[in-house]
Order: structure tokens, then sequence, then C-alpha cells
């Protein structure tokens, strides 16, 4: 038999696998950053320190529904919910713009009441 060695390695089929791998990651991770329920953000000039982690995060749509990690609530189970959680616990509220302000007053104050030390609002960037 006639053996012949290997003088190379061709890793341009790994590297386009790879690529196709980071795009995957990068699709998906973008889904769920922006989360599934649809809200209209408002804008302002600073929204970078409402991108960091959340572990939980409260939306509240056009409608004035409240979810609590993608889970339909009442402003009274949304209390119930929270109950428990430690209030260290960083929370994130992301408002739809058309939402009327009585409605995301009355979220927030009942977040507040809680005594959660971190409640972060989510903006767009100007």
């Amino acid at each position: 038999m006639n053996e012949q060695e290997f003088d190379y390695l061709n890793v341009i089929p790994l590297v386009d696998v790879m690529l196709v791998l980071l795009t995957i990651v990068l699709t998906t991770s973008t889904f769920i950053a922006t989360g599934s329920i649809q809200v209209n953000l408002p804008k302002a000039d600073n929204s970078g320190a409402a991108l960091q982690a959340h572990p939980r995060t409260i939306v509240v749509d056009k409608d004035g529904q409240v979810w609590l990690d993608e889970q339909k609530l009442s402003l009274e189970e949304l209390a119930v919910a929270l109950e428990n959680a430690p209030r260290d616990t960083p929370l994130l509220l992301r408002a739809d713009k058309s939402l009327a302000l009585q409605v995301f007053v009355d979220v927030y104050e009942r977040i507040r009441q809680m005594d959660f030390t971190s409640l972060s609002l989510q903006t767009e960037q100007r």
C-alpha cells in the first residue's frame, strides 16, 4: 500500500461551520434579549444603564396588561408573585410608550411599596 502523509490540514470547512454556529447563537441571543412580548419602548438619552442582566422582567403592554417573566398577571398577583423574592433582586420594567401614565405609576408604586432596591426602566436610545 502506498500511504501519503498530510502536509497540511484544510481548515476552511471548519471555519465555515464555526461561522454558521456563531450566526445561530447571535440570532438566538437577540431574540431572547428582546423578549417575546411586543412593546414600543419610550426613548431616552441614556438607556445604557438598563442593559445589564436582570433576572426578573416586568412588562406592561399597551393595553395595560402586566406580565412577569412572560406570565400574565393582575397587579395583585404581581405583588403576590414578588412577595417571596429577595429585596435585592434586580427588576427590569418595560412599559409601552403609548400606555396611560396612571397604569405605569400604579405598577411602579406597587413595586416600590415592596421595598425592592433595584428597579430599572428599559428605554430605547434616541
